[in-house]
């Protein structure tokens, strides 16, 4: 599952996924690199882009700087206005046109532009122009999904915002009193979108009122703004406490209660009435360019929905076959179907309580820490731990997540596992769970990007998901090196985990570009994996919602995993798995042309050494 940063980046950036990073590998070995003074003005004219882009971030999207440790504006949010978000675009334009203006100058003039700067210069161009041409489609009119959404994103800021001062404690109060201002002007945008259609399905939004009601609470106490309150820190004189505490129950009242309620009524009243009974981001307007962009924004490689499409029906394929192999093996009597109900219905695979299955997940994270030297020659210095999914996101929230810290903070990294409806978190998939959520996975993949403080901010700072989820994919498969399936059913819990990413590709573009319904992809998932019913269906509605995003996973691990073959058949003996799995994650994220580029050079500098 994608990992949750910031928690108030706008859906369109998320859309996107615009986070691309280069592995250090990749600098280190390549040839010709300028040096110091010797570098040519090309090159000096992009580093001050750069800087000067990166610059224009923290300036205009406060949440950002704030997570990153800037606290220039720490009391207050971004401005979605129209006016606000059209101003961010055009200066957008002027960036891409501005780097285009080098790239032009330099040609291909290897001494004018190193490798690493024009890896550099394509993995800005792609960032400014995905930024760009998600205005233009308008998805910013569409500022929420089946789980996710602006609002429930700012319900995590005690999480995301320092309180080491008095000074935090006004800018926390700050922010939660200008949420009202953040939901008139989404409404509003959310208006312009029924307007003209562009909406989310209408069957997505059954259940959706508790991300909002959960807030309109009685008293402030009880709201989860309020914990920020309850304990200060030493550096809050306590003759500060009650004034603080006083201005944040006015807040809450005057503020978050009245937004939420706000939004509440919007939604119920307007916004769910006017949504779409079509499913299809292709039925949106300018549908089919819209869905086309959102697959190579998601995938970042040049493929229509067809040939997606068709790669999913063969991986689907494949990974039956070893379903079906496996249930030979253990001698299974039933039928396939009779396999899935099974493994659906028997209380030996599910927790009995929260506490029963906070406990297994976190048995399993220290297990995967103690193998971890023998995979990776580099491991991050951040820690993490094991936490529910918080009470009010829980009923719409998928199985786990991991949750990353704000730059600079004291915390560690987050798994989330979500304790909500015992019975539809079997623990058969619980490994592999852990295995994509925590480490290797994204805990680890996220961590180390961090870390690498000589990366340009733009690119240390960003995701990309068919990097991210790929290498989270790719460490569910890495788990059986790993000896983290200890029983059969674990094993096929892996294959369940691999299948239900295989049939994304299918039933993502069966559904928005091919005119499948609803009711045919819960049948599909019902059929090839072992997914429990209640997950079926928020997976299903999580697809509708965010087009394109469901496909990064798949494509991302057949190329990591393509990747490690082409190195282990080229290095023979002298392949080294350690080494390849740092030469992979040095540098974070990156597109998977890149990625193939690094692992190119990684195999042929190992040849020659």
């Amino acid at each position: 599952m994608r990992p949750l940063r910031s928690p108030f980046v706008h859906s369109s950036l998320r859309r996107v996924a615009v986070a691309f990073l280069l592995p250090p590998i990749v600098l280190a070995c390549a040839t010709g690199e300028q040096q110091g003074d010797e570098r040519s003005a090309q090159s000096r004219a992009l580093e001050d882009l750069f800087a000067r882009q990166w610059e224009w971030r923290l300036d205009n999207y406060p949440e950002l700087a704030t997570n990153v440790g800037d606290y220039r504006a720490n009391d207050q949010l971004t401005s979605v206005a129209p006016v606000d978000l059209e101003r961010r675009a055009e200066e957008t334009r002027g960036f891409l046109a501005e780097l285009e203006a080098i790239l032009a100058d330099a040609g291909d003039d290897e001494a004018a532009l190193s490798r690493t700067d024009r890896i550099n210069a394509d993995i800005l161009r792609r960032q400014l122009r995905n930024s760009v041409v998600s205005h233009e489609f308008g998805d910013w009119q569409i500022p929420l999904n089946a789980d996710s959404g602006f609002h429930i994103g700012f319900s995590r800021l005690a999480s995301n915002v320092p309180f080491d001062t008095t000074q935090h404690y006004e800018d926390y109060i700050a922010r939660m009193r200008a949420w009202p201002r953040l939901v008139d002007q989404q409404i509003a945008n959310m208006r312009l979108g029924l307007a003209r259609g562009f909406v989310l399905p209408k069957v997505v939004l059954a259940g959706y009122d508790s991300t909002y009601d959960s807030h309109l609470v009685d008293e402030p106490t009880e709201s989860v703004f309020w914990e920020p309150f309850e304990e200060f820190p030493i550096a809050v004189p306590e003759s500060e406490h009650e004034r603080l505490r006083e201005a944040g129950r006015v807040a809450i009242r005057e503020a978050i209660v009245p937004g939420y309620r706000a939004f509440s009524d919007f939604m119920k009243g307007e916004y769910i009435p006017g949504c779409s009974d079509s499913i299809a981001a292709t039925d949106l307007p300018d549908g089919e360019a819209y869905y086309d962009h959102l697959v190579e924004s998601f995938t970042t490689l040049d493929l229509s929905a067809d040939e997606v499409h068709e790669i999913g029906l063969r991986e689907v394929a494949r990974i039956r076959a070893d379903m079906e192999a496996l249930l030979e093996r253990i001698e299974w009597k039933g039928s396939f179907d009779d396999f899935l109900t099974f493994l659906r219905t028997d209380s030996e695979f599910y927790a009995q309580t929260p506490r029963d299955l906070l406990e297994k997940a976190s048995y399993l994270s220290k297990k995967a820490d103690g193998q971890l030297p023998r995979f990776f020659g580099t491991l991050p210095r951040l820690p993490y731990t094991v936490e529910p999914v918080p009470d009010h996101m829980a009923p719409k929230y998928t199985s786990g997540r991991y949750v990353g810290p704000p730059e600079g903070s004291v915390r560690p990294g987050i798994y989330w596992v979500n304790t909500y409806a015992l019975g539809s978190r079997p623990l058969y998939n619980l490994p592999a769970l852990t295995l994509h959520e925590a480490v290797p996975g994204h805990h680890l993949q996220n961590a180390l990007a961090k870390e690498q403080e000589k990366q340009p901010d733009f690119r240390r700072t960003s995701y990309i998901s068919a990097f991210g989820e790929g290498w989270g994919l790719y460490c569910e498969f890495l788990g059986i090196e790993m000896g983290m399936y200890e029983t059969p059913y674990e094993e096929f819990g892996r294959m369940t985990y691999e299948m239900w990413r295989a049939v994304r590709l299918v039933v993502d573009t069966g559904m928005h570009a091919k005119g499948w319904t609803r009711q045919q992809t819960l049948d599909y998932l019902a059929e090839n994996t072992a997914l429990p019913l209640h997950e079926i269906e928020t997976e299903t509605d999580r697809y509708i919602s965010w087009p394109g995003q469901a496909l990064a996973y798949k494509m991302g691990e057949i190329k990591i995993r393509e990747l490690r073959t082409r190195a282990e058949q080229a290095l023979g003996d002298r392949f080294d798995i350690r080494a390849f799995h740092d030469a992979v994650l040095a540098g974070g994220s990156v597109p998977l042309p890149v990625l193939e580029e690094s692992i190119d050079l990684f195999i042929a500098e190992a040849l020659e050494g």
